[in-house]
């Protein structure tokens, strides 16, 4: 193995909540071209000509090795998020989200999610939408908080090795919508749902994501099921730069009354990196329907993604 004191561009490994958090290839570019390429200290000299691809990576791994707590789920397992497909990593994220149907009656919400990390496996997250709607044809509109939730989520399976990570949780939705304005189900929704990501050759992923839906009220809403899969596939610009991850979800949604057909959408996407360090994140998506088009509209989806732990929102944005 490689002797190697850690230079300041690195996280302290022996800190497993840090030095598992991040994807290999974050670290690899940083001993590769120095700390300046993720906008870190210069003080990290470039290993690229001194070192081969093979004794970086054994670099990377001997950091790894710090960590004395071995159950911590690898950053390599820390796949692209989608839109509405959830991922089984725990995070610690914040993430504005838009979303806009055109069709008539027009609606626009804007959200804001709140992911936070608890030890080793698990996560809870709230969700707040700000909701604006349009009442009727005629050009009407109303604004309101709509239906706030609140999740946890447990990863009781890793493996770094074959790239796989399983979750799983719950969540309810509270109906916190001005119902009267026809803003939120009007109803709590309580939901448990498991997720499985795999990772697929040459930087591609699978995610999938199954749930059952139960309302407080019957009267007002059926059970539901649904089935959500992320397919996608990460490319580098000039092996360590910015990164574009096209991705399409498979979503299906069914209400358990009799004769209720499923509904499905396809959800072509495109998640870009906005900064040097990689901890701010963008995607554009557009959901379409397949099926019963006639009363389901297309949908707009635009995020913008914060990893807070891994830094200010602000800093780490230009390589230097």
């Amino acid at each position: 193995m490689l002797g190697f004191d850690p230079p300041p561009s690195f996280p302290d490994f022996t800190d497993c909540a840090t030095g598992s958090a991040e994807n290999d290839y974050i670290w690899l570019a940083v001993v590769h071209m120095g700390g300046r390429v993720r906008a870190e200290s210069h003080i990290m000299p470039a290993f690229a000509d001194v070192l081969t691809d093979a004794e970086i990576d054994r670099v990377v791994q001997y950091l790894h090795s710090l960590c004395a707590e071995p159950h911590w789920p690898r950053g390599n397992l820390n796949f692209p998020r989608a839109f509405i497909t959830e991922k089984a990593f725990p995070e610690n994220e914040v993430i504005y989200t838009m979303n806009s149907t055109p069709k008539e009656p027009g609606t626009v919400e804007n959200r804001i999610d709140y992911e936070h990390r608890i030890g080793k496996r698990a996560q809870y997250e709230f969700g707040i939408p700000l909701v604006v709607q349009q009442q009727d044809p005629s050009g009407s509109w109303s604004c309101g908080l709509g239906d706030v939730n609140a999740a946890v989520k447990y990863a009781f399976f890793d493996s770094n090795k074959s790239g796989t990570i399983a979750s799983a949780g719950a969540e309810v939705t509270m109906p916190t919508g001005k119902e009267t304005k026809g803003i939120g189900e009007g109803v709590a929704i309580y939901e448990a749902f498991g997720m499985f990501d795999q990772a697929l050759p040459r930087d591609g992923f699978i995610e999938i994501h199954a749930g059952f839906e139960r309302p407080s009220d019957h009267d007002a809403l059926p059970n539901s099921w649904y089935w959500r899969t992320a397919v996608g596939k990460t490319f580098k610009q000039n092996r360590w730069g910015r990164t574009w991850t096209p991705m399409v979800e498979i979503v299906t949604v069914k209400d358990l009354t009799d004769g209720a057909a499923a509904q499905w959408d396809l959800v072509p996407q495109m998640q870009i990196s906005l900064s040097a360090f990689q901890h701010v994140l963008m995607d554009v998506g557009w959901q379409v329907p397949v099926n019963e088009r006639d009363t389901r509209g297309s949908t707009l989806h635009v995020y913008i993604l914060w990893d807070w732990f891994d830094g200010p929102l602000f800093s780490m944005w230009r390589a230097h």
